[in-house]
């Protein structure tokens, strides 16, 4: 889940932008070509993409889906990334596909985002199957719309179709909400065409996606690490959660009774606050669920990271039966992305959670529920701050 931006473009993402995605989940269908709605793909995922009315554009003006790829590491840099450097990791060993993008962090309604700029022709090869087939939707952003993830648009309240300010500039002229989709890369909740991110401001070609062996991406970080240019960063796309294993947590590493109080004490006082997409502070006048979770924690002297995907890797992930107070609950909700962490929530034992749960609602006191539960995080204090710099 995104934040609000306090800062113009071109900011460049941020780690925490780079490694994270809120769940992308849209529940709308696209355009045909006669202006009828028609579903795309198949009932279990056709649900999961949207685009807004036609663009006019002819069907080849974007081209066809081609062969997916799973994009596994995000390089980002402040400025353009070096020919020869882009031209040397695609010729690289395992290397089996790479992406040239435009990434900043950016405004986009008002809120602080991870927003691309991107080729629609290839770039949709390395989005998730729903994502990447809907022609209707790539076209919508090649004729110079914004598409976002359904979080910010469900949970953010930005409307398919509607017109919003994106990069800051009081007189640039906004863009029309094209497309809810999920785009399957860390926190990156807003797509643009490459042209419209020049028009934008954005920085050209600063930041790639590269495709390897899902078994490669920490052995080729740290090799990749060793060329990047001064201020690039290379980073594992929505790396897997740690579980808990035989002898983990180790003694000391985990949270104090104390902790555990003071983190319930101050989850308690917010308790009636509305839920607010991006929400972290009294400054939003309220708490999304991974805010709510870093406002808690803070008040212990735990720094959580921002989203809940990171949040879930600050400690070991335990089965909800072995959950204890204090623990973070997890869930991956979006099926385009199963692994994915995208709600989290405080247990406070007995079947009991407190969390921000979505749009309309306020924070409070619930049932635990188990669909799409992926366990609970026995978090480490030690690991918490390592990954919140």
């Amino acid at each position: 889940m995104g934040k609000p931006n306090r800062r113009a473009l071109p900011t460049i993402i941020g780690v925490s932008v780079l490694t994270t995605l809120g769940a992308n989940v849209a529940v709308l269908v696209a355009r045909g070509d006669d202006g009828s709605a028609t579903t795309r793909g198949t009932e279990r995922f056709g649900r999961f993409v949207a685009a807004s009315d036609r663009t006019g554009l002819a069907s080849g003006a974007v081209a066809p889906q081609g062969t997916r790829l799973t994009p596994h590491v995000l390089v980002a840099a402040p400025s353009t990334l070096p020919p020869e450097l882009v031209s040397r990791v695609r010729g690289a060993k395992n290397v089996k596909g790479v992406e040239v993008v435009d990434a900043v962090q950016g405004m986009v309604a008002g809120k602080r985002v991870g927003l691309m700029g991107v080729d629609p022709s290839t770039f949709r090869n390395y989005t998730p199957k729903p994502t990447a087939r809907s022609d209707a939707l790539w076209r919508n952003v090649a004729a110079g719309d914004v598409a976002i993830s359904f979080t910010m648009g469900n949970d953010g309240g930005v409307a398919l179709g509607s017109q919003v300010p994106v990069g800051g500039r009081s007189s640039q002229a906004p863009l029309r909400v094209g497309a809810y989709a999920t785009m399957g890369i860390g926190d990156v909740d807003a797509v643009v065409s490459r042209a419209t991110a020049q028009a934008l401001g954005m920085p050209s070609g600063n930041a790639m996606l590269i495709s390897v062996p899902k078994t490669e991406p920490k052995t080729f970080i740290k090799k990749l690490r060793k060329v990047l240019p001064k201020g690039a960063k290379a980073v594992a796309v929505n790396p897997e959660i740690e579980p808990a294993t035989p002898g983990s947590p180790p003694g000391g590493q985990v949270m104090t009774a104390r902790q555990v109080r003071t983190v319930i004490q101050a989850a308690h006082t917010r308790l009636g606050w509305p839920y607010v997409w991006g929400g972290e502070s009294e400054q939003e006048g309220g708490y999304d669920c991974s805010g709510l979770m870093q406002y808690a924690f803070a008040k212990a002297g735990i720094r959580l990271p921002r989203v809940a995907a990171d949040q879930a890797r600050v400690g070991w992930v335990v089965p909800y039966s072995k959950a204890q107070p204090g623990d973070m609950l997890i869930w991956a909700n979006d099926p385009t992305a199963p692994g994915y962490i995208s709600h989290i929530a405080l247990y406070l034992g007995k079947g009991k959670m407190l969390a921000a749960p979505r749009r309309g609602t306020v924070v409070q006191v619930q049932d635990v529920y188990t669909r799409n539960m992926r366990g609970a995080v026995r978090v480490s204090p030690k690991i918490a701050n390592g990954l919140a710099r």
